[in-house]
């Protein structure tokens, strides 16, 4: 027995060739120690999150094969001898040593797979995608953890070729002076390639353009699993903003609703939000992208909550407005009514072939006209709209929360593509621009808010369980002890 574990040790180290009755026992070694290298590449992988992914995927959901799909399908529509560069984001610090929770950058996950910062992946039709790996230190490894480094990115990512990014100096430079045309991620300009003076040469000879367009253009629809992932994230967070809404019958603080929305949507799988959420109670609401969360919301007063999550790479986004005491008052639900009739009939629009622009004008219509009744807007002075709502009717949504923003709001909706449809109004407490609103509507902030997928036939509504119309709002708002405080409870928190 020791001869054999002498020779399978030889073996092992590259000297002679194991007996023919070790190679079973030599296979099996290797084959381990191939899989535990494997298991910890810095983020999940089958193996080491089998309840993530199955067994082919790089990411929860999507497989090897979508990435590679992906690349070719870039490289497809790049013109004829196109070099593109796409760098990962930089990881950003809250101090010198402390860093902010990191997001990948949304074309680097789109074409690797990679969830992790500091490499850069080059793709062109000569040599595939090419990705150059951070180096990494025992100190970097002692302080952060495993990272993928260039095994991993061949064995996991499937790179056709990979190298230390510290090379990238050496190979880079005549990849860029051999491609006819060199595209990048210009919101995500590294110095790693932007100083070398290749790139700048050719950026100096204009050969150098964004490449935004073009991974725009193949996010713009969604694959299967790209769906179910983002029906996941608008499960997640319609279930979460549910339950907070129940909590706002007894808790008023802007900052515990933000709290309760979080950890709701974690608790559900969501790996963080989608963004800061908006939390605005009574004039607070009509700040749009009110962030301060820190006021409280007062009896009689409207809360607006603008919230989404984000579940492996996909995001969600839906605002709800409703009022904690559970009733409206009459110039309350005057506004509601209007935003919700305007919300249901831009959604009716949603279909093949029509487009953001077409639907944006029609709730623009809408709304003119429902200001003029309501007083809110003088008649031949329409102009003034924009200072009730300056915002668009919605927007693509998946790896960004503004998804495929180089392309034309006028482009056709086609099966797969995911929009949000959010009208509203903003009149605050006094008159700060040029709107001149009744006192009664004064310090009210309203948007409704849905995730809407284009289908062959029409649209669904992915945010379509959260409750919106008035007599919905106001049962849910009036439950009784069975659910959450009985009816004591509920007049002492309204008061």
């Amino acid at each position: 027995m020791a001869t054999a574990v002498r020779l399978l040790r030889r073996s092992l180290r590259g000297g002679e060739a194991a007996p023919r009755f070790l190679s079973a026992s030599q296979n099996l070694v290797r084959r381990v120690a191939n899989n535990t290298r494997s298991v910890d590449v810095g983020q999940p992988t089958p193996r080491s999150h089998p309840e993530l992914l199955a067994e082919g995927e790089i990411t929860p959901g999507i497989t090897s094969d979508e990435y590679i799909f992906r690349r070719k399908k870039l490289l497809e529509v790049l013109p004829e001898k196109s070099l593109a560069i796409i760098a990962s984001a930089e990881q950003q610090m809250m101090t010198d040593v402390v860093p902010y929770s990191f997001r990948q950058n949304g074309d680097y996950l789109y074409i690797t797979g990679c969830a992790q910062p500091g490499g850069v992946a080059v793709l062109s039709e000569e040599t595939g995608l090419c990705m150059f790996m951070p180096d990494t230190s025992k100190e970097d490894v002692v302080w952060q953890g495993q990272t993928a480094g260039v095994e991993a990115a061949e064995n996991f990512f499937k790179a056709d070729k990979a190298f230390p990014l510290s090379e990238m100096q050496k190979i880079l430079p005549e990849m860029i002076e051999r491609s006819k045309v060199v595209y990048h991620n210009v919101k995500t300009l590294s110095p790693s390639y932007k100083n070398l003076d290749s790139f700048r040469r050719a950026s100096l000879n204009n050969k150098v353009k964004d490449i935004a367009y073009y991974t725009d253009e193949l996010r713009w629809i969604k694959s299967k699993s790209e769906i179910g992932l983002m029906r996941e994230s608008a499960s997640i967070v319609s279930q979460s903003l549910l339950q907070t809404m129940l909590l706002s019958r007894t808790h008023r603080e802007e900052s515990q609703l933000a709290a309760k929305i979080e950890y709701e949507c974690k608790m559900r799988g969501a790996q963080r939000m989608a963004f800061h959420p908006v939390v605005g109670g009574g004039a607070n609401g009509s700040v749009i992208h009110y962030s301060r969360n820190d006021g409280r919301v007062k009896a009689g007063e409207l809360l607006l909550m603008d919230v989404g999550c984000e579940y492996h790479g996909y995001l969600s986004d839906l605002t709800r407005t409703w009022p904690p005491c559970g009733r409206f008052s009459p110039a309350q639900e005057e506004l509601y009514s209007l935003i919700l009739e305007t919300n249901k009939e831009c959604i009716k629009l949603c279909k093949p072939g029509a487009s953001i622009n077409e639907i944006h004008n029609h709730s623009v219509k809408m709304l003119i006209k429902g200001f003029q009744e309501l007083g809110i807007l003088e008649k031949g002075k329409s102009i003034q709209y924009n200072y009730l709502n300056p915002t668009a009717i919605g927007h693509s949504l998946g790896m960004d929360i503004h998804d495929s923003v180089k392309l034309s709001k006028d482009k056709p909706l086609e099966p797969g593509v995911i929009i949000t449809i959010e009208p509203g109004v903003y009149i605050p407490p006094v008159p700060i621009l040029k709107e001149n609103a009744p006192d009664r509507y004064r310090g009210i902030g309203i948007r409704i808010e849905d995730e809407v997928l284009i289908t062959e036939s029409g649209h669904e509504v992915l945010t379509a369980s959260v409750p919106k119309e008035i007599s919905h709002i106001t049962t849910l708002m009036n439950m009784g002890s069975n659910s959450m405080m009985d009816a004591h409870e509920l007049r002492a928190a309204c008061s």
